[in-house]
């Protein structure tokens, strides 16, 4: 297994919790909890895929994919009432799992040829969409665009990754710098607050 695969896996199961986490504040059923899991955890990836033409898409051949993030919601609910100890862990796994989701994305693109534009964009759905649709489920604006700066990161990780390769650097070493990067920006983000010029308008046109 390689390392960004194990990451991968550590991510996809801390998005699955925090998603479980927001059906819980919107009191939904198991069920419910068990969608909105598979949803933050694996959605970006989906809708990645099927706007490539990418098939078959990645979890129908990886079911363990499946029971790791319901079982991964399903176990949040048992445990809910200690997570907020792990407060910062979450942040952590949830910033590593955007840049990894995002060079994840960019690989595939790649894989298959698309031009660079094409590539960034597949990289930012794969980091990014999840939590969209997430926040969508649970009928809130999602969080990506109002708090510190998040598709931003990916958007940064996606340039860099594809920048370091046309420099000819060793796609090892190229991942491991994105990687790095990548999450410090974001940690940063976090600590700083950081975050892009917010647009208000309340004018009415009646």
């Amino acid at each position: 297994m390689g390392v960004l695969t194990f990451i991968y896996l550590v991510a996809i199961t801390a998005e699955a919790m925090s998603g479980a986490l927001a059906a819980g504040r919107r009191r939904m059923d198991i069920f419910g909890v068990a969608v909105v899991a598979f949803v933050t955890a694996l959605g970006g990836g989906t809708v990645r895929d099927l706007i490539l033409g990418h098939f078959p898409i990645g979890w129908t051949q990886h079911p363990t994919y499946i029971y790791l993030v319901i079982g991964a919601g399903l176990l949040t609910v048992l445990v809910a009432p200690y997570l907020h100890h792990l407060k910062r862990t979450f942040l952590v796994l949830d910033a590593l799992g955007l840049v990894a989701f995002s060079l994840i994305g960019c690989d595939v693109a790649l894989q298959m040829d698309y031009p660079v534009a094409v590539v960034i964009m597949a990289g930012m759905i794969t980091g990014i969409f999840g939590g969209i649709l997430r926040d969508v489920l649970c009928a809130q604006v999602p969080v990506v665009f109002q708090r510190e700066i998040y598709a931003m990161v990916s958007l940064a990780v996606c340039v860099l990754f594809l920048g370091l390769r046309a420099l000819g650097v060793d796609p090892t070493w190229n991942t491991v710098i994105s990687l790095v990067t990548g999450l410090s920006l974001r940690l940063a983000a976090i600590y700083f607050s950081w975050s892009l010029p917010t647009f208000a308008y309340d004018r009415r046109w009646d």
